[in-house]
């Protein structure tokens, strides 16, 4: 039980990071990460996506101005960019696996993702505000895959401030 309550503490610790510092992630850890997007559940453990990871400065500064100008994009030492890919969920799932499983997958990657890198020691933020097309052309994304996500990772400053949550009253109802 209390390797569960660690766990859980790494959820309720874990907060998007925008300042980071200028260290390498090791490339142990990189690995590790690599995996637990690997690892993520899937509908019918189709696994309808497709991964970036990126430390090329150039290209991190091409995803920093495709996401809108958010800088601290660039400033991580790691940049994840995570894809969907609708038909590979599309051929057993139909429609619903183009327009919700493969989007629900890799949001489940993505939160695998963070979790991680929280429990490993870094910072990372889900970047969801960002034009599609330009990521797209940064990276030479094919017209098979979507991107969905801009993650930067690495080592950040203490963060001090963690914004509030809905009361839980005002968003579970308990049908027993």
């Amino acid at each position: 039980m209390d390797e569960g309550r660690k766990a859980v503490r790494y959820v309720l610790e874990r907060h998007s990071v925008r300042d980071f510092l200028k260290k390498p992630v090791e490339p142990e850890d990189v690995k590790i990460l690599m995996e637990a997007l690997r690892w993520a559940p899937s509908a019918g453990n189709m696994q309808p996506w497709f991964f970036y990871v990126v430390t090329n400065e150039e290209v991190k500064a091409g995803l920093a101005a495709a996401a809108y100008g958010q800088d601290f994009v660039a400033e991580a030492a790691l940049v994840f960019v995570v894809c969907a890919e609708p038909e590979r969920s599309a051929a057993t799932y139909g429609s619903r696996g183009r327009e919700l499983y493969c989007y629900q997958d890799t949001a489940a990657a993505v939160e695998n993702l963070l979790v991680v890198a929280n429990m490993l020691g870094y910072g990372a933020c889900w970047v969801g505000a960002f034009d599609e097309e330009a990521a797209r052309k940064v990276l030479d994304v094919p017209k098979e895959l979507r991107p969905v996500a801009i993650v930067p990772v690495g080592a950040c400053r203490p963060v001090t401030h963690f914004p509030g949550r809905r009361a839980a009253s005002s968003i579970f109802k308990i049908i027993e």
